[in-house]
């Protein structure tokens, strides 16, 4: 398997696709921003394919400073369960290895979350791909998240500053760190 930013346009249409399939509508930025940031610099778009070319999933990443945000990882519906997400993981913490690795996931203690049991899910694969969990949690767009890391510490004020240094002033407002009492 492999990383490939080079993309045919079959290949900028499996990512869309899948793109819009597999996030839900909160959580999605509109795909022209993605595309916006990814030919600026700040985002990148990868396919993950297999050794015959085969479309796998995508992965989109904010770039800034040392950090490399995973945004979005997904593997294409056919092909989940097969060890794909975990190998695609070690290829990006690999790729960004000189830079601080995050991403964010949907905190599967939030009240009333109705999708408990894949955040209880997706929180075990990471953890168990070594990532570890950042002592603070977000409220990004409205859905509680956790940071989770490579064992590099990266505080709420690094992460945050993300935000307006890639988006905006106004998208910056909306990512707000959660204490325990919230």
């Amino acid at each position: 398997m492999r990383l490939t930013h080079l993309y045919r346009e079959s290949d900028m249409n499996d990512i869309k696709s899948l793109y819009e399939e597999a996030f839900p509508p909160e959580e999605k930025k509109p795909f022209s921003l993605i595309l916006e940031k990814n030919n600026a610099g700040s985002m990148e778009i990868l396919a993950l394919e297999g050794d015959d070319g085969a479309f796998l999933g995508l992965a989109i990443l904010i770039l800034h400073q040392d950090l490399a945000l995973l945004d979005y990882l997904a593997i294409a519906p056919h092909r989940r369960g097969g060890g794909i997400g975990t190998q695609a993981l070690a290829l990006l913490r690999e790729r960004y290895a000189g830079k601080r690795f995050l991403l964010e996931i949907e905190d599967a203690d939030e009240a009333g979350a109705s999708n408990r049991a894949d955040r209880i899910r997706r929180r075990a694969f990471y953890l168990r791909n070594g990532l570890c969990e950042m002592p603070y949690r977000v409220l990004l767009f409205g859905v509680q998240m956790r940071i989770l890391t490579d064992g590099s510490p990266i505080s709420f004020d690094e992460y945050h500053a993300i935000f307006p240094a890639v988006f905006s002033a106004k998208a910056a407002a909306n990512v707000i760190e959660v204490n325990d009492d919230h």
